[in-house]
């Protein structure tokens, strides 16, 4: 069965060009040209969303907001420009990546690509415990400390998953990027420096144990 995807992009002709590429490389294609429509057609239950930031009325960003506690799926915006502090808005906001316009539909056409890959693998997952009290389910994408769950968003969680999965090792902050984003990291230290503060609050307020060291220099690493 191919996988659905939703494009909500406020001009008919970049919605219509990535229909006709995504559509020739075997996918179910949605289109939406505002939010409002975006919101009527997620009964399709899309597997991927590629979402403008920049349109009329109800933002990309704010719909994402809206539409993240609903929806599972890899988000990506589409934007014609972004700064490290536009990324940590979007990131905030339940996104999983960025595409720039303009952008070469086959790098567009990996990113979805790997995305999906990536969502089939989590589904696959198991559970895993680390210590006796913390429980991180790759594929409900969950981590509970004392059967109470710990709220991630959807990026936090990501990092776990590359950390967790991959015990003691150390990453840099650009790989540890490429790791959970998917492709290039350069010049993201701050987006995953904040998503690794964030991290550690909320584990804090649950009051389990920081399981992120910070190798000073090198990077992060998960304890054994």
């Amino acid at each position: 069965m191919s996988h659905k995807i939703m494009i909500v992009d406020d001009e008919p002709e970049i919605a219509s060009m990535l229909k006709q590429y995504l559509s020739l490389n075997g996918y179910e294609v949605i289109t939406a040209l505002n939010s409002q429509e975006a919101l009527d057609k997620l009964q399709f239950q899309p597997d991927l969303i590629l979402l403008d930031v920049n349109m009329p009325g109800m933002s990309g960003l704010l719909l994402c907001k809206q539409i993240r506690d609903y929806v599972s799926c890899p988000i990506l915006f589409l934007t014609a420009a972004v700064e490290d502090r536009d990324k940590i808005q979007g990131f905030a906001a339940g996104g999983d990546d960025y595409i720039t316009k303009p952008f070469s539909i086959d790098e567009l056409g990996a990113r979805v690509s790997a995305h999906l890959r990536r969502e089939q693998r989590r589904q696959t997952a198991a559970s895993v415990h680390f210590g006796n009290d913390l429980v991180i389910d790759y594929a409900g994408r969950t981590v509970n400390y004392k059967e109470q769950p710990i709220p991630l968003l959807n990026k936090e969680f990501d990092i776990i998953e590359v950390l967790s999965q991959n015990v003691g090792q150390v990453f840099d902050k650009e790989h540890l990027y490429q790791a959970a984003w998917g492709l290039d990291g350069q010049g993201n230290n701050s987006v995953v420096a904040e998503h690794i503060r964030k991290i550690r609050a909320k584990f804090t307020t649950a009051g389990a144990r920081q399981m992120i060291e910070t190798v000073w220099g090198a990077g992060y690493k998960w304890i054994k």
